[in-house]
């Protein structure tokens, strides 16, 4: 099968459903920084050494797609995809709040770096946000993509605490950012 198929060549994609739009309509905006962001997930389940880490970015990138799928379908046609998995909202909450547990007391905001598998979870932290933002554009006309937006809002929230986690691990000084007067 070739992977190249011309129909794309005059700036034009479908959205499941076989709407012709333009490759910057905001769908494809939103499911492409999903795409994105599920490039850096994996690079992150690269870095780990940590099967049960490994096993949470795997479910992770499984929901992105899912989350992709959904943004791509066009909301008024009937066209069968994967359900949004219930329940990986509470996984990632629980992990964080592991997580928390074993690192000292934020006090002040946080530099991203100190080493590059710290900087790519702040990477991926970035990318997550800038998602939510896309499908929260897309959600101001109805309540369809709710959990993707919860899913997301956790899922940075866990790439910060994962990054503070594996500074910790890596015994790496977390840079906190004092303002200067």
């Amino acid at each position: 099968m070739k992977i190249y198929t011309k129909t794309g060549d005059k700036g034009l994609t479908s959205l499941i459903g076989g709407t012709r739009v333009s490759k910057s309509h905001f769908r494809i905006d939103a499911y492409g920084t999903l795409d994105e962001l599920n490039s850096w997930v994996g690079l992150l389940r690269d870095h780990s050494t940590n099967e049960q880490e490994r096993d949470i970015l795997y479910q992770v990138q499984e929901a992105i797609f899912v989350a992709g799928s959904h943004l791509a379908k066009e909301p008024d046609k009937e066209v069968p995809i994967p359900a949004f998995p219930s329940g990986l909202t509470e996984t990632l909450e629980a992990e964080m709040d592991r997580m928390d547990a074993e690192l000292p007391s934020l006090r002040n905001f946080i530099l991203p770096g100190g080493h590059p598998t710290v900087s790519y979870c702040h990477i991926s932290r970035t990318i997550c946000r800038r998602a939510e933002r896309h499908v929260v554009e897309i959600e101001s006309s109805s309540d369809y993509y709710t959990d993707i937006i919860v899913f997301l809002n956790r899922l940075s929230d866990y790439f910060f605490m994962l990054a503070r986690f594996w500074s910790m691990q890596l015994n790496i000084d977390v840079v906190t950012w004092i303002p200067r007067k």
